[in-house]
């Protein structure tokens, strides 16, 4: 697989073998140097084959796009900034030991006539080789690094940079038409204010003949849309801010951004944190995501953390690697790292089964990757490990989660630990799960507090759980081993699990 620069060239991110894997289920540690119109930055990637985690992230503001659709040139501050940034990336690449290191330039260097110049110096005072990828590459590209966190994606992602928006069509993982238009913040800022929305909404209405109107969702990619949903979540009182897989509606979309007109950039800062320099270019963006939602009229606006970068990845993943899910592939690598008795939650998923025979996929996916976390925890300290399991899930870097199956998620694994969640820090969070989750996520918690208990090796051999909704009965069959394992605290946890089911529990 390979990726065509702006030249027309084609090459193969960290090399020509593809993606370096230690095995299907580990990769090799990658990094990705990413030279955009605004900032630079680089990102080490480690864990899961399926899902990559940030191994290291470093972000500069250069701006090298800064003033160019009016001089033609990159900024020379940026110039300066980005290559120290750059010389500084290509020493911790190496310190890290990284060998697989790919680096793209976008908008910004592949416009500018000095474009070229720094491409040269670039090599030159770091070593580094810098490939520049067109708009609608660039586009493919942040598509695909939806589809790396988000398999199921369905409509059009939207990145924006410092000096461009790309658009592409997602859907049954496949890239589907791209567009590219000269709508990022660094451009508009030339637009006189009074012609500025008019101006945007041509740009937009142009992208739409491009890639069609009929997107039931927009996800957005890029910094500048990552700004606008950290404020929506402040303006909402929204309970996390985890931005990955954050949704919104149009009508949320439009209240926070008058919300934002009526805002200062200093309370705006104070209140989430962002940066002065990112909140410079927030009103321009604001002024695009206004007209997106117009031209496109979406259901809903999803915010996706990840785009080219972790696109990059995904372009070198074989078709085996790709078809995994990336939250069980998370799920089982975190268990090989930080569990006592790696492989143990397969097997207690395999004892539970019985219990949660006929649910959902949706739902039994999210019970496998509970039990195969359920001992990851450990090391903790015994009086904050439930909220420390929960902490880990709700804040963690896994893929595939949407908000509520995070909170789901960690809740089962903090009943695992604990029957009572009073004063816990998960009771802010509840509020994104309905009556039935929560007590179906107790549930999970229960029967993974009891099986765990009950046999720390394999509990299939030491018996067999059959749940009879009819007869009202959670009766477990215990083999000559089982009647050795079984204790009065085995016992309690097992009448705790058959309570919370509403049945009767029967020894046998």
């Amino acid at each position: 697989m390979n990726v065509k620069s702006a030249s027309g060239q084609k090459f193969a991110p960290f090399g020509k073998h593809g993606l370096p894997v230690r095995s299907m289920r580990e990769l090799a540690r990658v990094g990705v140097v990413d030279v955009g119109s605004n900032s630079i930055r680089l990102v080490v990637f480690d864990g899961a084959a399926r899902s990559p985690a940030y191994f290291y992230n470093e972000k500069v503001m250069a701006g090298l796009g800064q003033g160019l659709a009016s001089t033609g040139r990159l900024n020379p501050e940026g110039v300066q900034r980005g290559m120290a940034a750059l010389k500084r990336f290509s020493t911790l690449a190496r310190d890290m030991g990284i060998e697989a290191l790919t680096c793209v330039a976008t908008a910004a260097v592949r416009e500018a006539e000095d474009g070229p110049a720094f491409h040269r110096a670039v090599a030159r005072k770091t070593g580094l080789k810098l490939v520049i990828i067109d708009g609608e590459e660039e586009a493919r590209l942040s598509a695909q690094g939806v589809l790396l966190g988000w398999p199921d994606a369905r409509g059009l992602v939207c990145d924006m940079g410092g000096s461009s928006v790309e658009l592409a069509e997602v859907a049954d993982g496949k890239i589907g038409r791209r567009a590219t238009s000269p709508l990022g913040p660094f451009r508009l800022q030339l637009v006189e204010r009074k012609a500025l929305r008019r101006h945007v909404e041509k740009l937009v209405e142009a992208l739409a003949e491009s890639v069609g109107r009929d997107h039931a969702r927009i996800y957005l990619v890029g910094g500048s849309w990552r700004a606008i949903a950290r404020l929506d979540m402040e303006r909402r009182g929204y309970p996390m801010t985890v931005l990955h897989e954050y949704r919104m509606t149009p009508d949320d979309v439009m209240a926070t951004l008058k919300w934002i007109g009526n805002a200062t950039p200093a309370e705006l800062k104070s209140r989430t944190g962002i940066s002065a320099l990112r909140l410079e270019l927030v009103p321009l963006a604001v002024q695009v995501l206004r007209q997106m939602v117009l031209t496109f009229a979406p259901q809903e606006i999803a915010v996706s953390s990840y785009g080219i970068r972790e696109g990059l990845l995904y372009e070198q993943m074989s078709s085996g690697i790709r078809k995994r899910d990336p939250l069980i592939e998370a799920a089982k690598f975190t268990e090989r790292k930080m569990a006592r008795l790696p492989g143990a939650g397969k097997r207690l998923f395999q004892f539970l089964a019985p219990v949660f025979a006929g649910a959902a996929p949706e739902r039994e996916r999210l019970i496998r990757a509970a039990c195969l976390l359920h001992d990851t925890s450990w090391r903790a300290h015994p009086d904050y490990r439930a909220e420390a399991s929960f902490d880990n899930v709700t804040h963690s870097n896994m893929t595939a989660l949407s908000h509520p199956e995070r909170v789901f998620l960690g809740l089962s694994l903090l009943h695992r630990y604990t029957n009572s969640r009073t004063g816990c820090l998960v009771e802010p969070l509840l509020p994104l799960l309905g009556a039935e989750e929560i007590r179906d996520a107790e549930i999970v918690g229960r029967a993974m507090r009891f099986g765990a208990m009950f046999s720390i090796g394999d509990p299939t051999e030491a018996g067999a759980l059959e749940l009879d909704r009819d007869a009202g009965t959670l009766t477990l069959t215990l083999t000559d081993s089982g009647r050795e394992l079984m204790g009065e605290v085995v016992e309690a946890r097992f009448r705790a699990l058959a309570s919370a089911l509403k049945v009767t529990a029967v020894i046998s």
